[in-house]
């Protein structure tokens, strides 16, 4: 055999040995099967800055990151499945993916279809301002947006009536805000950092905002989860025991500080459901 073929032909052996070596050495906390063996599929949609595609088509962000965490806890990788919002929970439902990342909210409406998982953190809600304000009451009678959809808006409409206006979109309702359209705007804290960090939103700043009582976002924000199939509950039990590990160990805090948003969100309280 010539020197350079059988040269490689060691390396080859080496490698395939020391992953198999690699695997024998790690040992899952939990068992369960997966859609794809040695693999975690991931239904990844964009919606920064908890799940988004980098250029190597494989999913980033807080949930991303989380979901890394598990896999090393389980021996596993990831394996992402791009699709869109629309799409994100049918893949779970459909047999495709083992969860859905993108900031999903525990809802009673989504545990029909789906297990959700214990919390991750809260999508605490926000004013954005030029003044940096954080209180309700300082922006009565003056014109403030949110987008159509969110949690707080038919709460926000108890309060502003008229003057509050609505938005299809987060990037139209920024735009009228740094125009001066707007006196302030509600929504998701991590949408601020993120169009922050995109440079979108110059000169506003994004607060969490102050409890009000008649806003129930504000008192309760939304709870993040992963949607997994009802279909695997060994995968489901697995799942919440490593979120509770990570939550202790405070890994769930550093990895939100790590993508701009505040270690508070860590601190989820006990699990609920968005009626």
């Amino acid at each position: 055999m010539h020197m350079t073929r059988l040269l490689a032909c060691i390396l080859g052996t080496t490698a395939i040995m020391t992953v198999s070596a690699y695997a024998q050495d790690c040992k899952p906390k939990h068992e369960f099967t997966t859609v794809e063996k040695g693999y975690i599929t991931v239904g990844a949609v964009t919606f920064a800055p908890f799940s988004y595609i980098d250029s190597s088509g494989n999913v980033q962000g807080v949930d991303a990151d989380i979901l890394t965490e598990i896999a090393k806890m389980e021996c596993l990788e990831l394996k992402t499945l791009p699709t869109d919002a629309a799409a994100g929970i049918q893949t779970v439902v459909s047999g495709r993916a083992d969860v859905s990342t993108g900031a999903w909210y525990r809802t009673k409406e989504r545990t029909r279809v789906v297990n959700l998982s214990a919390p991750l953190y809260l999508d605490q809600m926000a004013l954005f301002s030029k003044e940096g304000l954080t209180e309700v009451s300082t922006l009565e009678g003056k014109t403030v947006g949110s987008v159509q959809g969110n949690l707080w808006v038919a709460d926000l409409q108890k309060v502003f009536g008229e003057n509050l206006k609505l938005y299809p979109t987060a990037v139209a309702m920024h735009q009228d805000l740094v125009a001066g359209r707007l006196s302030a705007a509600f929504d998701g804290y991590s949408t601020g950092m993120s169009a922050i960090k995109q440079g979108t939103l110059n000169g506003i700043q994004v607060k969490v905002m102050d409890a009000d009582e008649r806003i129930a976002a504000s008192r309760e924000a939304g709870q993040g989860t992963f949607p997994m199939s009802k279909k695997n509950d060994a995968f489901s039990a697995a799942i919440d025991a490593d979120i509770a590990e990570l939550h202790k160990s405070g890994k769930i805090a550093e990895i939100l500080v790590k993508h701009g948003l505040e270690a508070t969100a860590a601190e989820t309280g006990e699990p609920r459901l968005i009626e």
